[in-house]
């Protein structure tokens, strides 16, 4: 319980793993947007005031284990770094006038708190690209039937 924060009137340790998808869930997470897009969510995150603890981009998929300050909603915060960051996808992706980011990620997140077993939680989310590979030469065999 090292990781207890405070704000004036109240004491929290609220973690969260969350995980979001893009549209579709198209495999478009990899190369320079991959490498700009960890440091941006980070960064959306300190502008709500909460930190990305842990956190992978696999190609289809993104895991975050965010500690959010009481004061805001889950769903405000992950809302936000939704909505900011598909903003900067499309202006990387050399649309410049009147977009608003609406067609990057898919509707909706995954959410669970986070209680005692933190060490699981991140252990989880560091494996996840390895996971996503073997998931993937497995279905491999599949396709052959």
């Amino acid at each position: 319980m090292e990781d207890i924060q405070s704000l004036c009137h109240t004491v929290w340790d609220c973690k969260y793993h969350v995980v979001w998808i893009p549209k579709y869930r198209k495999k478009v997470l990899y190369g320079k947007l991959r490498q700009e897009l960890g440091p941006i969510i980070k960064e959306l995150a300190r502008q709500k005031e909460s930190e990305v603890v842990e956190g992978k981009l696999v190609v289809d998929h993104v895991h975050v284990l965010l500690s959010v300050p009481s004061k805001y909603a889950v769903a405000q915060v992950i809302g936000f770094i939704k909505g900011k960051s598909a903003i900067y996808v499309a202006r990387m992706s050399g649309r410049k006038r009147n977009f608003v980011g609406e067609n990057f990620w898919a509707r909706g997140y995954c959410v669970s708190a986070i209680g005692l077993d933190e060490a699981a939680t991140r252990e989880y989310i560091r494996a996840q690209e390895e996971v996503d590979k073997k998931l993937d030469q497995m279905r491999l065999f599949e396709k052959g039937k």
